[in-house]
């Protein structure tokens, strides 16, 4: 084999390489989304042929992380505030768009009945009570928010045990390390046949909106891959994908 050939094919293998990277997207996802972002990125190769890869963790921990200049090329958030934070500060290419509203339920692997549940969550019979963080988790945030409308926080406090994320906050649900926890519905679609789980959606009246932002970051500003992955998620078919797993719809 001749050295242009050789050259030829060493530089051929070069730019596919740089094709194939190029193809790929960075997602910044909510923990809440851990399942439904599985099917989201199967559903989006079958149509583009295009590969994301989801790095999943608590809001807040994630706009830490672009914020300190990980390269993220999409974060869909489980808030608005937390996207329109970076796109104040320079890192978003766009302003943020609702892309799904959450819905906040009370679950437990227990059959304890949910009837009266602030009645319940006051009693000797519930010991530990789950909330996601707060400070970095908006469905945290909402279910705090949920206990003081009722007047309740400072009667519970002592039983809550705060996860990172939702997706601790599930594990602990599911394992029964916890009487009950406020969670996401798209976990009751995630566990599906493989655990039994028994809960009650919270009425959305009863705690503020939570409005989930998408927003297209400015690593992502030159990757038309990136775009197209921006506008699937607000497409009819990955709004299906939401709905079927306990969101609604903006």
């Amino acid at each position: 084999m001749n050295k242009k050939r050789v050259l030829f094919l060493m530089l051929a293998g070069v730019l596919l390489h740089g094709v194939v990277l190029a193809q790929n997207i960075r997602v910044a996802a909510a923990a809440n989304l851990q399942s439904v972002i599985t099917v989201l990125q199967k559903d989006f190769k079958q149509r583009t042929g295009i590969v994301i890869e989801p790095i999943v963790g608590s809001s807040g921990k994630l706009v830490a992380q672009i914020s300190n200049g990980a390269p993220f090329d999409i974060f869909l958030s489980a808030d608005m505030s937390f996207p329109e934070t970076l796109f104040k500060n320079g890192f978003a290419e766009k302003k943020p768009v609702v892309y799904a509203a959450g819905s906040l339920i009370i679950c437990s692997s227990q059959n304890i009945g949910f009837t009266n549940w602030e009645r319940l969550l006051l009693s000797a019979r519930v010991k530990k009570i789950a909330i996601a963080n707060p400070a970095i988790a908006p469905y945290g945030k909402a279910a705090t928010e949920l206990l003081q409308q009722k007047g309740i926080l400072d009667d519970v406090q002592s039983k809550v045990v705060y996860g990172e994320s939702i997706s601790q906050v599930n594990t602990y649900i599911t394992t029964g390390v916890v009487d009950l926890g406020f969670t996401t519905q798209s976990l009751i679609k995630e566990t599906g046949s493989k655990t039994k789980l028994y809960y009650q959606a919270i009425d959305p009246k009863q705690y503020e909106p939570i409005l989930q932002g998408l927003v297209l970051l400015k690593h992502g500003a030159n990757n038309p891959n990136a775009e197209k992955f921006y506008q699937y998620i607000l497409s009819p078919a990955a709004k299906r994908i939401f709905t079927a797993y306990g969101y609604r719809l903006p």
